[in-house]
């Protein structure tokens, strides 16, 4: 079967051309003048040698030009390889070579380090946005749709690397398309009404597969910022009808403490979600009186992003909950022999449905341990209640093993980000003579919270155990990845020594 999200490009430009496709900030394009634009700028590919199967890779910020290179590479039948901006010049050089592209295109904010992360790659050609930029008014002939199978690699999304070294995840035609009709089954998502707000970068996931192409392949239109800012937020909420958001708890988080937010115009807005990491009661709570109820997910790249999510329905008494799975996603909760748990029983979370991936571009061996009897073995800690709703506890890597108890640290955290002044917090393992580790808890707060305040806390709300025996607080925010995830393993790196260099509040 041959599919591409170009048909839905080509589809869209004719059937509603003026409508707009992408607003960025003050810029928008219609889909007459994206298809223009794309053709432009695939004639501009296919002279540069690009054809069915080779790589390009996109490092840039968000940008019209990164829309148009993206839906250019797949017009031509290569493969879109979006390059995290925040790397280092050796982590770039690593997805270079993990993902071989033929080309890296890249914006002129990141010319020096693109430079230097492909000297040692020779032969591999550099191509500046500002040469797709002026191709924007250019009238070039109607460049032809490559047909592909559809089981061939669409793009490939380099995990968080918060467990290890990132690797390409392979997103194939058929797989986005079926997660697109899957999440049309659980969200209210309306042909060209679909609106969704991206203020997170295009090389997430959640930029380039469910926000820009989603929003291509329903006729939709992307409202995309260069960055999140809370006032603009909520100002484009209002002026542009925006009917759904994406992100993780600290997106809401700073929305709903910016000063706008009581008088905000929330009304159009049809789906809230949020993955990554748990939201505060105190967030959720404050949405809900705007009338917006915040649906908790779970999902990896792995499965395409989105695993399962709540029902809005349960999502108003149960927000912890992530759902039963999709209409056709399966959720398994395994305990160490792979047996499933009784209900209320934690052990790792397993994950099949039709965006799940083919496995990770050139790393067989990561994939056979990842892909076990065609289910996903994520590595997070879940459990399923009665119903089967997922319940979601933490990384199995994070887990504190202290004295031969397990203790998640999810669930320290969330009890000190209940102690007032505390804005977030993150628990980590740290030596131990006697427990061999033990939980130390860094926490960002406002400066009259004292350790004292948050070890007294915990110990009304944990068993004795699980009360962390360091605390430190800090006056900045704790480290984050791009997708809003704590970096636990720049923290630990962080706080190894606490034991020799901090004194033990307990």
């Amino acid at each position: 079967m041959t599919i591409s999200i170009d048909y839905a490009l080509r589809h869209w430009s004719r059937a509603v051309p003026e409508q707009d496709a992408v607003h960025f900030e003050d810029d928008a394009v219609t889909y007459r003048e994206l298809d223009r634009w794309v053709d432009a700028a695939a004639h501009h590919l296919s002279d540069s040698g690009i054809s069915r199967g080779d790589r390009v890779a996109i490092a840039g910020n968000n940008s019209l030009d990164w829309v148009v290179l993206d839906l250019a590479i797949h017009r031509v039948g290569a493969i879109v390889v979006p390059l995290n901006t925040r790397l280092t010049d050796s982590e770039l050089q690593i997805s270079i070579k993990e993902s071989t592209p033929a080309i890296v295109a890249h914006d002129d904010d990141l010319k020096d380090r693109i430079t230097r992360a492909t000297r040692t790659h020779p032969g591999l050609s550099l191509l500046p946005f500002e040469e797709i930029a002026a191709l924007r008014e250019q009238d070039s002939p109607e460049h032809p749709t490559v047909e592909v199978d559809g089981d061939e690699p669409s793009v490939l999304v380099f995990t968080s690397g918060t467990t290890g070294r990132p690797k390409a995840v392979i997103y194939t035609h058929v797989s986005m398309a079926m997660m697109m009709y899957e999440l049309s089954l659980i969200h209210d998502i309306r042909l060209n009404d679909h609106r969704p707000l991206l203020a997170l970068p295009l090389y997430t996931a959640l930029g380039v597969i469910y926000s820009l192409e989603r929003t291509i392949i329903h006729g939709g239109t992307l409202i995309l910022e260069a960055r999140l800012d809370p006032a603009r937020a909520l100002e484009l909420i209002s002026q542009k009808r925006v009917t759904h958001m994406s992100g993780p708890s600290i997106f809401y988080d700073r929305l709903a403490q910016h000063d706008d937010f009581a008088e905000a115009d929330l009304s159009s807005l049809r789906n809230v979600d949020v993955g990554g990491s748990r939201v505060e009661s105190d967030t959720i709570q404050k949405w809900k009186e705007h009338g917006v109820v915040i649906r908790q997910m779970y999902g990896q790249t792995e499965i395409g992003g989105y695993g399962t999510l709540n029902s809005a329905e349960l999502a108003v008494k149960h927000p912890e909950f992530c759902g039963i799975g999709g209409v056709f996603t399966r959720v398994r909760v395994v305990d160490a022999e792979g047996k499933d748990t009784a209900p209320g029983e934690a052990g790792e979370i397993l994950l099949r449905g039709p965006g799940m991936t083919p496995g990770y571009w050139g790393r067989p061996e990561a994939t056979q341990n990842t892909i076990v009897d065609g289910w996903i073995h994520t590595g997070d800690l879940g459990k399923l209640d009665e119903n089967g709703n997922l319940i979601y506890v933490d990384r199995m890597k994070d887990i504190i093993i202290s004295g031969g108890l397990n203790i998640a640290p999810a669930e320290i955290e969330e009890v000190i980000e209940r102690v007032p002044g505390v804005k977030e917090a993150a628990v980590i393992p740290v030596p131990d003579a006697k427990f061999q580790e033990t939980p130390a808890a860094i926490v960002h707060a406002v400066s009259t919270v004292t350790s004292e305040d948050v070890i007294n806390y915990c110990n009304e709300h944990l068993a004795d155990y699980k009360v962390p025996r360091y605390v430190v607080i800090v006056d900045a925010e704790l480290p984050r990845t791009p997708t809003g995830k704590l970096e636990k393993a720049v923290l630990k790196k962080q706080y190894e020594d606490a034991p020799k260099t901090r004194e033990k509040v307990r």
